[in-house]
């Protein structure tokens, strides 16, 4: 998000619990400069590509972020790092990229320090694919933290969704299925989608 008054709609409905916000320069969806509205009811997420620590620390400062969204090539020990810097009110999310059952060993390494981890469909480059991955592999993640879900979500996926029980399933990502142009969101097929979850 980055548009001021779609971002103050979505905000006022209270569609979402959580509003991203991407710092990710090659990203279209990239956001360069604060918006004239922030969230006030909606968690603010920032999403980061290989970021160093201290541009992490700036942007949870001038956006006053609730959670940070690691979403390139961070390490453990990087995580570890970022958490100690942040303590323990900036949540952390990791993004795993998946294309088989062998991608959950990934979360082994990583739980200590994420308080949530966002499965997508593995892809090139960073960012979305804008396509689902086989969604009956998430039987494979046995680990205790919750999880949101990403990659190709779009307006006819909510019975698919309602199937899905697994006991640390915590939420979705809605993005380019759900958007007019980059970073704009279509606000009533959002409400039309989430009135059937």
């Amino acid at each position: 998000m980055r548009d001021a008054q779609n971002i103050r709609t979505l905000d006022i409905l209270g569609i979402a619990q959580w509003m991203g916000f991407i710092f990710y320069p090659k990203s279209k969806r990239y956001v360069e400069t604060v918006p004239d509205y922030l969230p006030r009811h909606t968690k603010r997420v920032g999403v980061f590509v290989n970021s160093d620590i201290d541009d992490i620390r700036q942007h949870v400062a001038d956006y006053e972020l609730n959670l940070v969204q690691l979403h390139g090539d961070e390490t453990p020990e990087f995580c570890k790092a970022l958490r100690k810097q942040l303590g323990l009110d900036i949540g952390i999310i990791k993004t795993i990229s998946v294309s088989s059952s062998e991608d959950f060993k990934k979360t082994r390494d990583y739980a200590r320090y994420a308080d949530y981890f966002l499965f997508e469909t593995a892809c090139v480059g960073y960012g979305g694919s804008g396509t689902q991955f086989d969604w009956s592999l998430l039987n494979h993640y046995h680990g205790k933290l919750p999880f949101l879900l990403s990659g190709g979500i779009g307006p006819d996926d909510a019975e698919s969704i309602g199937r899905i029980r697994h006991p640390r399933f915590f939420g979705i990502d809605l993005n380019s299925r759900f958007e007019t142009v980059p970073a704009v969101k279509n606000t009533d097929m959002l409400l039309r989608f989430t009135t059937k979850l």
